[in-house]
């Protein structure tokens, strides 16, 4: 069987402390090193960031370091850069699990545009683990779906026909992209593996306040009326509230036990 071309895009910036055991999930990969395309976008470090980047320049198929746009510029960067048949993003505090690459090229066949696996979440903090199964239809209006890009191997074809992320959205970028293909009609296959690891945090944590114009603009985009993105905000709104006020009754880590699978 011939294995499909994997690239792998990491975004980053000031992130001396993490990018190092990111790249060595993507470079320790049990995959043929010519079938793995390795690009790295750093938005112009200051730590160290890019250093680290640079030890393993003999590997890397891409790299820069410049200011960028924000993470959807950054996303777009990497993705015009890649030459794998297959993309995946994997940001510089999150890894690449074992054997990752080789579940997808199991399931590659050819046809498929979008190959989703598991995710695991991680909380550093608390000690938290839990497992993530991917949303298999993004609906116009999104009450409940798990995005996890992280586990999400996009190809190339699916790329140049939808369109890369619009860079008018801050935070959910993903889950526009994932609306877009799934409404136009993109063909989405399980991979039946965990394929990555996310560390909860960053922008993932913003408030629905900040994501108020991508929450809406999902809805818009995809063909949905202003009143409709106005009721999908309303929705996220009080369903953000109920999540807070479970929190403070009964810690982050119960509410993620309710969501989130427990691993094998």
């Amino acid at each position: 069987m011939t294995l499909p071309r994997i690239t792998v895009v990491t975004i980053c910036r000031n992130s001396a402390a993490t990018l190092e055991e990111t790249m060595q999930s993507v470079l320790s990969q049990d995959y043929p090193p010519e079938a793995i395309d390795y690009v790295v976008i750093d938005g112009g470090s200051t730590d160290g960031t890019q250093d680290i980047a640079l030890s393993h320049r003999d590997r890397l198929g891409y790299f820069v370091s410049e200011p960028d746009g924000g993470i959807s510029d950054a996303f777009n960067k990497g993705i015009r850069a890649a030459r794998g048949d297959v993309i995946v993003i994997i940001n510089s505090d999150d890894v690449l699990l074992p054997g990752a690459m080789r579940a997808v090229a199991a399931a590659w066949d050819g046809v498929t545009d979008i190959y989703r696996g598991n995710v695991i979440i991680r909380n550093k903090d608390t000690g938290f683990v839990g497992r993530d199964i991917p949303s298999m239809r993004f609906p116009l209006v999104p009450l409940y779906v798990n995005v996890d890009h992280q586990g999400t191997f996009v190809t190339r074809a699916c790329y140049e026909r939808f369109g890369l992320y619009d860079t008018k959205f801050r935070y959910m970028m993903d889950h526009d992209f994932l609306t877009r293909c799934y409404q136009g009609g993109a063909r989405l296959k399980r991979v039946e593996a965990d394929v990555a690891e996310f560390r909860l945090g960053g922008v993932s944590v913003a408030s629905i306040t900040a994501k108020r114009y991508d929450i809406r603009h999902i809805v818009l985009n995809n063909g949905g009326s202003r009143w409709l993105a106005d009721m999908v905000y309303a929705y996220f709104w009080t369903f953000d509230l109920a999540k807070r006020i479970f929190i403070r009754c009964f810690g982050i880590d119960a509410l993620k036990r309710i969501h989130y699978r427990k691993p094998k």
